[in-house]
């Protein structure tokens, strides 16, 4: 069947004349042979962003982007959404504006009508040298404020718990992207044989309110993600029931040599190597994580610097031994750490989401945060360990200047926020950002999580506009195509 050229559009006779398909022709073989000689030495503008893994052994020290200030991370995860108005960022306006109404303010916010403003319902006091105020909800903690970078003008994409612990955790308000555990053991491996090189330990009231995904590998290689345990729930399934040790590991080391084999009859099978790599891991663990579990062997004033003898307060006492799990851990070369406190949503009973009784509320909380977690970071000093740990203390947004109507607690705020550093890499004893005189809305050098998580990775020696993964056809990245280094509370 023929068609005359006139029923033709114009782009179909455009492609039909055939001086210009020869012209085009000859400019395309031009091209594709200017490509090859760029790509043959190294000059086409983007190189592959892509890590290169080998099942076989995924997590192998690799390379960061650029010289690293901190070779491991200790992330405190405070869940609930912990009020910054009654820990780190002081606003004596609040108390001059006490029960009265915010002019121009909102009438309803996430969970109903908004009250009067109310003051800070602790106490603020100078602290150190830099005579930052800090409260005195958490005493231990405040005795750092040196020692500490704070970012007071951080910003979430949700209100809502669930999305804004994914987007401080994986920089997206959906389920299924990668953690930052997750991307930062995709980009350089561990140091450690015989560990995990993420290890996720949930608060001892529970799992957050997002639970694995804030330890989730979602699109990379399922090796990446966080390895939960704690020093109340070791790791499950590492040894079998009932097996003597010497047939376990006579199984092991038959079920060994029969994957060598059938991996030597199928070279290149990369989920098969990456299955074996894991079983060998979990061998060696068998071995490894008895010893570093096992917190009997701590001398008594280390168990009391942290609180973990504590009888009077069990939560404390199994917060307190966490957090010295997580010391060990690191000592051992683990590369990422997340240690959580507060757990799913309850009324505020077991996390920080303080609507309906805040002060009665955060008097139990912060009994259980603030010495563990200020003497994890007092021990890894004292060990040598900061000068390579980074600590960060984070929670997934903060609270309103005003209580809720019929109420004395906040409501939900992803508009202006605190979370801070400290250790390697990070400038003691700063302040960066601000709020607005009543702690409503950031206002100077605002900051969304992405630039959070950006000097994160780039403490870790990564740029976070290189370090990319292809997930259906898109080339994702923790920062999304956002995000800045908050260069302010670099060292």
């Amino acid at each position: 069947m023929t068609f005359p050229a006139e029923s033709l559009t114009p782009a179909g006779r455009f492609l039909l004349d055939r001086r210009r398909f020869l012209s085009d022709s000859a400019t395309a073989l031009g091209s594709v042979a200017l490509a090859s000689l760029l790509g043959r030495d190294g000059l086409l503008a983007a190189p592959s962003t892509g890590t290169s893994i080998d099942p076989a052994n995924p997590y192998a020290p690799r390379r960061p982007h650029y010289p690293a200030k901190a070779k491991n991370v200790v992330v405190i995860f405070c869940a609930g959404a912990v009020s910054q108005l009654e820990t780190w960022d002081y606003k004596p306006e609040l108390i001059e504006w006490d029960d009265k109404p915010l002019p121009g303010g909102p009438a309803v916010t996430f969970q109903g009508p908004a009250g009067n403003l109310a003051r800070p319902q602790y106490a603020f006091r100078q602290r150190g040298k830099t005579g930052k105020w800090v409260s005195d909800l958490i005493p231990h903690l405040a005795e750092m404020t040196d020692e500490i970078a704070f970012v007071h003008s951080l910003t979430s994409k949700s209100n809502t718990h669930g999305p804004a612990e994914n987007f401080l955790s994986t920089g997206s308000v959906l389920d299924g992207f990668p953690s930052l555990g997750a991307w930062t053991t995709y980009a350089l491996g561990s140091e450690s044989r015989d560990l995990p090189a993420y290890v996720a330990i949930p608060d001892p009231r529970g799992v957050p309110q997002n639970g694995a995904n804030n330890w989730g590998p979602g699109f990379l290689p399922a090796a990446f993600q966080g390895t939960t345990m704690s020093s109340k729930s070791p790791i499950r399934h590492l040894s079998a029931p009932g097996v003597a040790p010497a047939a376990d590991r006579a199984a092991r080391d038959l079920l060994q040599r029969m994957n060598a084999r059938h991996l030597e009859a199928n070279p290149g099978d990369g989920k098969l190597a990456a299955r074996i790599a894991s079983y060998e891991l979990a061998a060696r663990m068998q071995l490894s994580m008895p010893e570093i579990s096992d917190l009997g062997s701590e001398p008594a004033h280390i168990l009391k610097l942290y609180g973990a003898d504590d009888t009077t307060n069990p939560d404390k006492a199994a917060f307190a031994k966490n957090c010295i799990l997580a010391r060990r851990l690191i000592e051992k070369g683990v590369r990422f750490v997340q240690l959580f406190n507060g757990a799913y949503a309850s009324g505020g009973k077991l996390n920080w989401d303080g609507h309906s009784e805040l002060k009665d509320q955060y008097d139990v909380h912060a009994a259980i945060l603030d010495q563990p977690a200020a003497a994890l970071i007092k021990d890894l000093r004292q060990r040598g360990l900061l000068e390579d740990t980074l600590v960060v203390w984070c929670t997934e947004f903060g609270r309103m200047p005003f209580f809720q109507k019929g109420a004395k607690g906040r409501d939900h705020n992803p508009d202006g926020f605190t979370c801070w550093m400290t250790g390697a890499g990070v400038k003691p004893g700063v302040s960066h950002g601000e709020t607005d005189p009543l702690g409503q809305k950031a206002v100077k050098d605002v900051h969304p999580l992405y630039d959070f998580n950006a000097t994160i990775l780039h403490l870790l020696g990564m740029d976070h506009e290189r370090l990319t993964f292809e997930h259906n056809g898109i080339a994702r990245r923790l920062t999304n195509v956002e995000g800045h280094v908050i260069r302010e509370i670099l060292a």
